[in-house]
């Protein structure tokens, strides 16, 4: 397979660059397998909609099904492995000065690579929180409750995910927003650019003159704003990016 083409142009910025983010989306997920929250609802969980599986009423009817919902889709994510395109951000991180990595996937994926530097807007299905009191747990005795409780209030305890008509986490997404309008390079990979407040991101970066970075196989709405548009897989763009921009072996 021939090597992507990356502008030479991008490849001079990204080499002197000391101000990089980057965002991602489910579609660098999926090339490790990782199904989309409407594809992981096959075989028994075909008949349900996403409303009675992802949001904080469908919890308070029947948080049971809520869980072991949340269950089975981790152990769909520990099947699978982080990709190049992964591999390929960690290494851009160990040569950037001031990286940051904005994520609205939940897998988790980016952290089993090697990132350091994450910023996860949509939580994480791996964390667990009170429901009662919006806090982390990460350990609690063992019982047979489904799901199980809080050990300090004796609430149930939830997937520390964001749901449907839910906000995302504030710190995380002020964070996201310092690291969109500082960047010099913002690349957007793997997302459709449609699900807000995240695709306003890239629009705050070109909005302080930074150079926007689409990598997609198929064109979204950012795409006649991009800078630059690399069509293609990120895990075989972004390991040509790297390699050509720093003397890497792909």
């Amino acid at each position: 397979m021939s090597e992507p083409h990356i502008p030479a142009a991008l490849i001079q910025r990204l080499r002197s660059a000391r101000r990089v983010a980057v965002l991602t989306g489910a579609g660098i997920s999926a090339e490790s397998g990782v199904p989309t929250f409407r594809e992981a609802q096959t075989g028994l969980w075909a008949r349900y909609n996403p409303e009675e599986l992802a949001t904080p009423e469908a919890f308070r009817r029947n948080p049971q099904l809520v869980w072991e919902w949340y269950a089975w889709r981790r152990e769909q994510v520990r099947q699978t492995t982080p990709n190049a395109g992964h591999l390929a951000l960690v290494e851009m991180e160990r040569r950037i000065a001031e990286f940051t990595l904005i994520t609205q996937n939940v897998d988790g994926l980016h952290r089993r690579a090697g990132s350091h530097q994450i910023l996860e807007l949509h939580g994480n299905l791996f964390r667990t929180k009170c429901f009662n009191e919006n806090r982390p747990v990460e350990s609690w005795p063992e019982s047979t409750d489904i799901p199980p409780r809080c050990p300090q209030c004796g609430g149930l305890l939830r997937p520390d995910v964001v749901w449907f008509g839910e906000m995302l986490p504030a710190g995380v997404l002020r964070a996201a927003e310092h690291a969109a309008a500082t960047a010099q390079i913002l690349f957007s990979v793997g997302t459709s650019a449609l699900v807000y407040p995240a695709a306003d991101l890239p629009l705050t970066a070109l909005t302080h003159g930074a150079t926007v970075v689409e990598i997609n196989p198929q064109p979204t709405p950012l795409s006649p704003q991009a800078t630059f548009c690399l069509t293609g897989a990120a895990g075989v763009i972004l390991p040509a990016l790297v390699a050509q921009t720093w003397g890497l072996v792909a």
